[in-house]
């Protein structure tokens, strides 16, 4: 709505006539490749986490930003190296649920609640602490995976190429 059709809605005015428009731009969302979307959810969850710092113990800021370096590491490393499907899901899942939802529940609380020696304190860290291990792991299987994958490449390049052994030729040549 245009703010003339506000105005005029607010104060009885006739309503411009509507024209009808095409739109051909596509929404920003969907010109995202799948590792640029988990990138900015990152970076939409590292927002959320910076606007709610001053209602956060010191102890999670300090998980949530060592978590948030190491989903950083993850998602470059995939959209360097690519992961598996189940990789991804997980990545997603962390970034879209795993972290958010506590967050917001942990939020939601009385400010007593919060406080850096509170029990929601210190189950969320654990929590958090969890979520971290698995970020770790996850990292560690997705560059084992491009090892083993280079490793692969290797071995059927040194088949296809390299000198067969001279005591399987015939004649020994």
């Amino acid at each position: 709505m245009t703010f003339g059709r506000f105005v005029n809605s607010l104060f009885g005015g006739p309503a411009p006539e509507a024209t009808p428009t095409v739109v051909d731009d596509v929404p920003a969302a969907a010109t995202l490749t799948e590792d640029e979307q988990t990138a900015k959810a990152l970076d939409d969850l590292r927002s959320t986490v910076r606007r709610a710092g001053r209602d956060l113990p010191t102890v999670l800021l300090s998980r949530l930003g060592q978590i948030d370096d190491l989903l950083r590491d993850v998602v470059a490393t995939i959209a360097a190296q690519g992961a598996s499907t189940e990789q991804r899901v997980l990545l997603e899942a962390m970034v879209r649920d795993y972290i958010p939802t506590p967050l917001h529940a942990f939020l939601a609380l009385p400010e007593r609640d919060r406080a850096d020696d509170s029990a929601a304190t210190a189950l969320f860290a654990e929590q958090l602490g969890l979520l971290e291990g698995t970020v770790r792991d996850m990292l560690n299987q997705v560059r084992i995976g491009a090892i083993e994958e280079l490793s692969t490449h290797g071995r059927f390049l040194a088949d296809k190429f390299q000198a067969p052994d001279p005591g399987l030729t015939l004649g020994g040549r």
